[in-house]
């Protein structure tokens, strides 16, 4: 255990009732992934069943030895909100990684913590971040609704990339273009321009899981 407090990891349902475990009955489990703060007092942080009990590093250390070979990127030049969003959706697919590009300080709240077991980097710009994937030779698929996107439903994701996401309602920037060697639409039928950052970014990584994972008991 780190010594670090759980402090804002607590979590509840939305409706103000605990979720997780009490305290642990006696006797303990034993081994070095367990934290003995949250055996004695009980674990109510975001993490699923499997993670009861672990310790934040060893949940990371486990998470790392599954992570999915793609990587997630928001551009956040005025602090979108739905960075924290992101984040969250990226943490529930395994993504290798998420990052931000631009201002470096994002909104939080909306990971619901899930940015503690999940790889975040800071990039200052696009070129920082193409760099990046260029150095493990990882194309940047944008995703975007504007004339030459590519539908997504129809696209093939390759299993090694960077999905890039623009902010909420400007979307990519001319520069992110520029970088991606493909840029891809999500499909809408109804009257509204356009659909939520945060909601774009989970429609596409679903598409990437739809095409690349292992789906369990699938």
């Amino acid at each position: 255990m780190s010594g670090e407090p759980h402090d804002g990891e607590q979590y509840d349902d939305g409706f103000g009732r605990e979720v997780g475990v009490g305290p642990h009955p006696l006797p303990w489990p034993k081994g070095d992934r367990y934290d003995p703060e949250l055996l004695a007092h009980g674990d109510r942080r975001n993490v699923v069943d499997r993670y009861r009990y672990w310790t934040r590093e060893a949940v990371v250390a486990d998470l790392d030895t599954r992570r999915h070979p793609f990587h997630v990127a928001v551009e956040n030049w005025s602090h979108d909100f739905n960075i924290g969003s992101v984040v969250r959706t990226a943490n529930a697919f395994l993504t290798e990684q998420v990052h931000i590009v631009g201002r470096r300080r994002w909104n939080r709240r909306g990971a619901m913590v899930t940015d503690r077991y999940q790889h975040v980097r800071h990039h200052a710009d696009v070129a920082s971040l193409a760099s990046f994937a260029d150095e493990r030779e990882l194309p940047i698929i944008g995703i975007d609704n504007l004339p030459g996107a590519v539908p997504l439903e129809t696209a093939e994701l390759p299993r090694r990339c960077v999905l890039l996401f623009g902010q909420e309602g400007p979307g990519l920037t001319e520069e992110a273009w520029k970088h991606a060697s493909l840029v891809c639409s999500i499909a809408q039928f109804g009257s509204t321009r356009s659909i939520n950052a945060g909601a774009a970014a989970a429609i596409a990584m679903h598409a990437w899981i739809r095409a690349h994972a292992e789906i369990p008991g699938g």
